[in-house]
């Protein structure tokens, strides 16, 4: 048991939320990569390219209101996304052999 569990248990429930949040984020990015390994699939069997920047622009820019209004830094919301983008991309290029 570490010196924070002994002496401050009310940190050790603002951890114990934020290990639970982190599980949840993770289970939904992987719920999200699943989807896009389907639109992956369905890009390359209809030839169309790995990425699309104005739909990720478009997603960029309604992530950052999101983040906002969520009182999220929303510079840090756009790199979060751009980051999945660019994972994604990758994906639909090894799908389509490409990478």
């Amino acid at each position: 048991m570490s010196l924070a569990q002994d002496r401050y248990p009310e940190l050790q429930q603002y951890r114990k939320s934020i290990d639970n949040i982190d599980a949840a984020l993770v289970f939904l990015l992987a719920e999200r990569f699943k989807i896009t390994k389907e639109v992956g699939y369905y890009k390359r069997e209809h030839n169309l390219p790995p990425g699309d920047p104005e739909r990720e622009e478009r997603q960029i820019a309604r992530l950052r209101e999101l983040a906002a209004s969520a009182g999220l830094d929303p510079e840090f919301s756009g790199k979060f996304l751009q980051f999945i983008t660019r994972e994604v991309i990758r994906h639909h290029e090894q799908i389509r052999g490409d990478g």
